[in-house]
């Protein structure tokens, strides 16, 4: 399989789906095939090309987990360590999980507070000080390294701790740790990206039609969580080192092997996530047919990224997208595509079950994130999700409201309480709802998220 039937599948999805840029290149049997499609924009349109620069959004978390893992190697940061050992002024709303926090429980999302509140403290070096110094208004969710719901502040904090660690600014430390010695184009700031050729995001309206979305940047307290910019090349360099032995491409030795497979091995259980039944140590884990997927992905203002790896057979594949709700849809079917034509490795789908209204009314309800509100409503014989962010998380981003999107439908999965997205952009995506001692539903997880019930939908 080359390049030629890789390009054909490229043009029609993103022809199909209306995705204005793509980007997207696949690692196999020792050699790189990419497919580049579309426009960087569609107000000033110039060619998706190799130099092309997207932003990917929380693959860069992985990049922030390893960059630890370096200062680990250096006996410089311990993973069990409380994170007070090199952040001691950090405050939260529960004091005894600000002490026993550890940066083990930064990079798997077990840290247990409510994970995306993205104030812009703007865009000095003391960026992310500001921000840690908001962190103690966050509601704790659950117990500290008890249960896993996605965290980007926590990423935030991991930044912080290499900064703390290495004296420099987080960006500084990256370029050190990582890009200058991997010889990667990564970058964090507006000012080195807009002198390159680079995509801009775009939000597909309900009547079709495609704009930009705006703003472009993110703030700058959220780099660790998400910031970076970069092309496919370098996409698939990144899967190379982690599938490699620890070596750079000039032979310089970043970490151990068995450090890069320490972070693709389960820390903990997380069956029923929408991202992966397991996380490693920044990565997401998931049984594949007879594989495991150790992935990544990422999404900001428009812009919507695929990062999957498949270790044991040397595979990687990675897309970089320009629009959303479709840049999702094309990267799910780029990621089927792919693991069928070069693995031979089939994705399940999930079937939901339809229930008698009675047995739903249990999940009925309002539930709600630091950035979100969530109404579920039965739909016939399953539920939908009425999704909507609320007014001060977009203030924070500066990020007009999007189109509002129709209702999710859900179905139940057989027995318990997993679901499945069961249409639209979102299909096959995974979740469950969460009961408390007494038996009720009292939380949902979405889309990665631990949200809580407040009350009647």
């Amino acid at each position: 399989m080359g390049e030629y039937e890789l390009r054909m599948f490229v043009r029609k999805e993103a022809e199909r789906l209306g995705v204005p840029g793509v980007s997207v290149g696949i690692f196999h049997d020792g050699q790189e095939h990419y497919a580049y499609h579309g426009v960087t924009s569609v107000e000033h349109p110039l060619p998706v090309g190799d130099t092309t620069l997207f932003q990917f959004g929380s693959t860069g978390k992985t990049f922030t987990a390893t960059a630890i893992m370096r200062l680990v190697e250096q006996g410089r940061i311990d993973l069990d360590a409380p994170v007070r050992t090199y952040v001691p002024e950090l405050r939260l709303r529960d004091d005894d999980v600000a002490r026993n926090v550890t940066v083990l429980h930064l990079l798997n999302h077990t840290a247990g507070w409510d994970g995306d509140m993205m104030d812009d403290t703007g865009n000095g070096d003391d960026a992310l000080t500001q921000y840690v110094a908001r962190m103690e208004r966050i509601q704790q969710l659950t117990p500290v390294g008890t249960a896993v719901s996605y965290n980007n502040s926590a990423l935030s904090l991991a930044g912080h701790v290499i900064a703390k660690v290495t004296g420099k600014t987080f960006e500084q430390a990256m370029q050190e740790l990582l890009f200058d010695p991997l010889g990667l184009q990564c970058f964090y700031f507006p000012n080195d990206i807009m002198t390159r050729s680079f995509a801009v995001g775009h939000n597909r309206m309900p009547d079709g039609e495609v704009k930009v979305a705006r703003p472009w940047s993110i703030p700058r307290s959220a780099n660790p969580a998400g910031g970076i910019s970069s092309n496919a090349r370098d996409q698939i360099a990144w899967a190379r080192f982690h599938m490699g032995d620890g070596r750079a491409p000039n032979g310089q030795r970043l970490l151990e092997e068995s450090t890069l497979r320490r972070m693709q091995t389960a820390t903990v259980d997380c069956y029923g996530n929408a991202i992966g039944d397991q996380c490693g140590i920044s990565w997401w884990l998931k049984r594949v047919g007879d594989v495991t997927k150790v992935s990544h992905g990422g999404t900001t203002n428009g812009q919507h990224s695929l990062f999957a790896m498949v270790p044991e057979r040397r595979f990687a594949v990675i897309s970089l997208t320009n629009c959303g709700p479709n840049g999702p849809e094309f990267n799910d079917a780029l990621e089927r595509w792919a693991l069928k034509t070069y693995l031979g490795v089939e994705v399940a789908e999930e079937t939901a079950a339809d229930r008698p209204e009675s047995d739903l009314l249990a999940y009925v309800g309002r539930y709600e994130t630091i950035a979100a509100v969530c109404d579920i409503r039965v739909r016939g014989g399953g539920l939908e999700a009425a999704m909507e962010p609320k007014p001060e998380f977009l203030a924070e981003l500066h990020e007009e409201a999007p189109p509002p999107e129709p209702p999710i439908p859900v179905g139940l999965l057989p027995g318990g309480d997993r679901y499945v997205v069961t249409e639209g952009p979102a299909k096959g995506m995974t979740g469950y709802f969460r009961r408390d001692a007494s038996g009720k539903v009292d939380a949902l997880h979405l889309g990665g998220r631990l949200a809580l019930r407040v009350g009647d939908a």
